[in-house]
């Protein structure tokens, strides 16, 4: 069991540390709202690895192979989320480049504290982009079970592998996190996350148009 679980954290943490759409989205909120923000966004995906693990765990991920409507469903959804979210960046980023004009230079590296509200719709975000991705759920049931030994049982290990999953995840995601904020000045002046903004829009949108032109992983 050992060597099994030391195997999978390898490959786990490979995967975990290749920049994709979770890393972006943690990244992009810790900029705008500070590490509180980033670590709310966080929560929300790492909530919904856990919900992917438990699904895993009692067999209904399965229902993704299983039911092609009920995985198109889910992508369909996904790439309409991904959209709004790419949407909704790039619409602030356009607010952003009006506002900096006439924001006074002695607030331009200010930060902007997570007020509750944005903490509740970064955990939402970070949540809905993850439940909403059916690769996600594939991923899951793809790579569990080739690290489960013969005789083990399927739940119990299924649980074990996801939490160590998890614990990498969240290491990964406190390392970004910190990072952004230890850029400090540079990445809180308004062009800066104005860029970050916009390049943060254009990748959502090539997200939910890779998943929803991609029938099956």
């Amino acid at each position: 069991m050992l060597t099994a679980a030391l195997a999978f954290a390898g490959v786990a943490a490979i995967i975990n540390v290749t920049p994709g759409l979770d890393t972006l989205l943690v990244l992009r909120t810790s900029v705008a709202h500070g590490r509180d923000g980033g670590f709310a966004a966080a929560l929300g995906i790492l909530t919904g690895c856990l919900a992917w693990g438990l699904a895993t765990a009692i067999g209904l991920t399965a229902l993704l192979t299983a039911s092609h409507l009920a995985y198109d469903a889910l992508r369909i959804g996904g790439a309409v989320y991904l959209a709004w979210l790419g949407g909704t960046a790039l619409w602030r980023s356009r607010r952003r480049a009006g506002n900096g004009q006439v924001r006074a230079r002695g607030d331009e590296t200010a930060a902007e504290p997570a007020a509750p509200r944005d903490r509740w719709a970064a955990f939402r975000a970070g949540l809905g982009t993850n439940l909403l991705n059916p690769k996600a759920g594939l991923f899951y049931m793809s790579l569990i079970p080739q690290f489960i030994p013969a005789g083990a049982p399927v739940f119990g290990t299924t649980l074990l592998l996801t939490a160590i999953d998890l614990v990498e995840l969240a290491l990964w995601y406190w390392i970004v996190t910190y990072a952004a904020a230890a850029l400090g000045e540079r990445m809180r002046r308004p062009s800066f996350r104005r860029r970050l903004e916009q390049l943060s829009g254009v990748a959502f949108l090539g997200f939910a148009a890779n998943l929803a032109l991609h029938d099956r992983a």
